[in-house]
């Protein structure tokens, strides 16, 4: 977990908890293997999304704050990786063919093949070279297809830190595209799950950061990573919401003229 100033407009990034991916052999109800494969428009079903809107009404009615649960895809395409990878690929399975009709020729020619000593392995050498880069170029494009359509392959070219910080900055931008900042006294708090990277963030505006210490968020974060990996993901994003809203009104309780100044609804 970290903590860090996010923007110049004061939202601040209270804590951040890697998902670390589990599974267990089950059926697809039985969400042991996490978030593996499923999408945002399917992570939930209706029931469980009734029952999180459900929460957040729950959790504010006690408090001035602000919560808003959004989960998503994927934080980033990965471009890059997808062309690194996809060249990568390319390129080795270039090499293998390569070397697999290399074999099938010194077969082909029998003993006499190596009569010819150094002038036939440079021979070997310069058609190689002549028929490897076009075959690189050619399996090229079916390779990144293939990456195009699994969009787990890119984060093995990606790295970790380039993911934790697409992560991030996916949180940081939800945060403003959904206005959390506007709200009056600066309560705003998203809870962000990014399923392909299996990461979990809790960013709370400026004014809840300067009230509430790091160590609750870190928690609550870590609460909800650990639902998710037991396939308890409604139940435990429900009981975050609630927990969040009670630590919330200790510190921002419910006043007379408040009124809900953001939608109540799961974003996906």
């Amino acid at each position: 977990a970290e903590m860090v100033a996010a923007s110049p407009a004061g939202v601040a990034i209270s804590a951040a908890v890697v998902l670390q991916e589990t599974g267990k052999p089950g059926s697809p109800k039985e969400r042991g293997d996490g978030m593996r494969g499923r999408k945002a428009a399917d992570f939930f079903t209706d029931q469980e999304v009734n029952a999180i809107k459900a929460a957040v009404s729950r959790a504010e009615s006690g408090t001035a704050g602000e919560i808003v649960p959004m989960v998503v895809d994927r934080s980033d395409s990965y471009r890059e990786a997808d062309i690194l990878g996809s060249a990568l690929t390319a390129a080795l399975l270039a090499l293998s063919i390569e070397a697999v009709f290399q074999l099938y020729l010194l077969g082909a020619s029998g003993p006499e093949w190596t009569q010819g000593g150094a002038e036939t392995v440079l021979a070997l050498h310069g058609i190689s070279v002549w028929t490897y880069i076009p075959l690189v170029f050619i399996l090229f494009f079916p390779v990144r297809q293939v990456f195009r359509s699994f969009d787990r392959l890119r984060l093995l070219f990606a790295g970790r830190r380039r993911i934790a910080e697409a992560v991030r900055e996916r949180a940081v931008r939800a945060f403003f595209e959904k206005e959390l900042y506007r709200t009056k006294d600066e309560t705003g708090v998203l809870i962000f799950i990014s399923l392909l990277e299996h990461k979990v963030w809790i960013l709370g505006d400026r004014g809840i950061n300067a009230k509430i210490p790091q160590n609750s968020w870190q928690a609550l974060a870590g609460e909800l990573s650990r639902g998710l990996r037991e396939g308890r993901a409604c139940e435990a994003l429900c009981s975050v919401i609630d927990s969040c809203g009670a630590e919330l009104a200790r510190h921002f309780p419910h006043t007379t003229d408040d009124i809900d100044e953001l939608k109540n609804d799961l974003i996906r």
